[in-house]
């Protein structure tokens, strides 16, 4: 499928625009830590993106913990809630790619595979509220989480805006499957994930502050 040209940017959320992912591992390892088990931050990272109970699920199994884990989702969530405030912080020129795209005239969507708690949580504290944007897909939208692409699907669709139309910008190796699989072009910045590990997009930056607008359009390649 070829991109013709922008009319929608969907962003994912943690690892993209906030700086999340190190604060979401701190609170998980306090959640073990309550159960009595204790964990390195580095076993969350093969799950980042996948959603919170595969991300807690998988190294539940690794250490031999049963957990219930909508309960655990949600102490996860007022840990993190509780330590929001004075720790997160936006990627700097996040924001400022956001209001651009919406400058130039496009629809902004977000697709995260956090719930909506936090996703809400998040853009009222970098000043990108909800409310501001065409279009949110969180991870209560969707049965599929990322790597599958039902959750950008349901951005575009929100913003009746045809995959083709839409560019997604991703941190990590499952966002940048799912968008591909959506059928979307792809940039990817290295956030989270090495430039080798983001390979399937269409165009790899090393921050969120080195995208250009060009960099939106079909033809420009990494």
């Amino acid at each position: 499928m070829v991109l013709m040209h922008v009319r929608a940017v969907i962003f994912d959320m943690d690892g993209v625009l906030t700086d999340s992912e190190p604060l979401m591992s701190e609170a998980s390892v306090r959640m073990f830590r309550e159960h009595g088990v204790h964990v390195e931050p580095e076993d969350f990272h093969p799950f980042i993106g996948t959603g919170e109970k595969q991300y807690l699920g998988a190294v539940a199994e690794k250490y031999d913990l049963k957990l219930d884990l909508a309960e655990a989702k949600k102490r996860l969530y007022e840990i993190y809630l509780g330590l929001a405030p004075r720790k997160l912080v936006s990627f700097p020129g996040a924001v400022e790619l956001v209001l651009r795209c919406r400058r130039q005239g496009w629809k902004t969507g977000l697709a995260s595979s956090a719930d909506r708690v936090k996703i809400d949580a998040n853009l009222h504290h970098i000043g990108l509220p909800p409310c501001d944007w065409d279009s949110m897909a969180g991870a209560e939208q969707v049965e599929h989480k990322k790597p599958a692409p039902d959750i950008f699907i349901a951005a575009a669709q929100a913003m009746d805006v045809p995959p083709a139309h839409c560019v997604v910008i991703e941190d990590s190796s499952h966002g940048v499957e799912a968008a591909k699989a959506a059928g979307m072009r792809c940039i990817a910045v290295t956030h989270t994930f090495k430039a080798d590990q983001l390979a399937g997009a269409d165009l790899i930056r090393t921050r969120i502050r080195d995208v250009e607008l060009q960099d939106l359009f079909p033809g420009k390649a990494s």
